[in-house]
């Protein structure tokens, strides 16, 4: 189970590109459900997700690189490509903010993964943090795949 909070950054902390970082690619096979196929440094996933917004199923399988390259082309919309931060806040959560490139870019979003549904309720996110789009279907990254030229954020 994933139980997480999105949020738009309108200006990234002036410190950002000193915490650990990975560029991540990634596809859609299917949104909905959605499956999708990531490669994370040498790392390669296919991941099913449930329906949802706050709380949702997740499931992690490992891919082989290449399985993964076989899967690539069959991705429907475009492969999002990001650079993912890990952001240490308050000592119990770590931020994950991505840096959307190529197409997606300007986007910026952070995303904080909690425990249970009551914390992430209670969660106060930090000043520079912007709109929370939790509930907005078109920030979930399978709606994102979806676009296919330069968008404005």
């Amino acid at each position: 189970m994933e139980i997480e909070r999105k949020y738009l950054i309108p200006n990234l902390p002036a410190d950002y590109e000193s915490y650990p970082h990975t560029e991540l690619e990634q596809g859609y096979l299917c949104t909905s459900p959605v499956v999708r196929i990531r490669k994370s440094g040498e790392t390669y996933t296919l991941t099913y997700k449930g329906a949802g917004f706050l709380v949702r199923e997740e499931y992690n399988l490992p891919l082989t690189k290449e399985a993964y390259e076989h899967l690539r082309p069959k991705a429907d919309g475009i492969l999002i490509h990001k650079i993912r931060y890990r952001i240490p806040y308050q000592k119990t959560y770590t931020i994950e903010l991505d840096v959307f490139l190529d197409v997606l870019a300007p986007l910026t979003l952070a995303e904080v993964e909690f425990s249970t549904e009551e914390e992430a309720n209670r969660f106060v996110p930090p000043d520079w943090f912007g709109e929370d789009v939790t509930f907005s279907p078109e920030y979930h990254n399978s709606a994102l795949s979806r676009k296919k030229q330069a968008v404005s954020f």
